[in-house]
């Protein structure tokens, strides 16, 4: 047995639809589109998935709700005492200072959340404090500071 001597099994392929070859094949005539409408005609059918047939489309039907503020709210860098306090920085606590160790990015203004104590005095500077990591950082006798 070669190459050029193999044959498909028999049913293995079908003859292909021969419309619109008179009424005797089967499909004469309107060649097995049905009669008239949008798929009977050439290039019908061919509609985007949303579309509904001349229909006001449900997008359009329903009201717009809602407001977005993604693309102006401002993004922060979030550090919390307990992360500030387990790096043993001396004195100054400062953006620059965290990006360094790796633990904000330095684009991102930082913000200062109040889990975890300070038990050292300390002066932080970030853009943003919470109120209770203000006053654990006071009463530890640091400062904080809005830069």
């Amino acid at each position: 047995m070669k190459l050029h001597n193999i044959k498909l099994a028999k049913g293995a392929r079908r003859s292909e639809k021969r419309l619109g070859r008179g009424m005797g094949s089967g499909l004469g005539k309107t060649s097995g589109r049905g009669h008239k409408g949008q798929r009977a005609r050439s290039g019908g059918g061919k509609t985007p998935a949303h579309f509904e047939g001349g229909q006001m489309p449900l997008a359009r039907r329903l009201p717009k709700i809602g407001f977005n503020n993604k693309r102006f709210r401002e993004e922060y860098a979030v550090v919390n005492l307990d992360t500030i306090a387990g790096l043993d920085l001396q004195g100054e606590v400062t953006q620059a200072a965290l990006a360094q160790r790796g633990i904000t990015k330095s684009t991102a203004p930082l913000k200062v959340l109040g889990r975890g104590e300070v038990t050292k005095p300390m002066t932080v500077h970030a853009a943003k404090f919470s109120k209770s990591a203000i006053e654990k950082i006071e009463k530890a006798g640091g400062k904080a500071v809005i830069v």
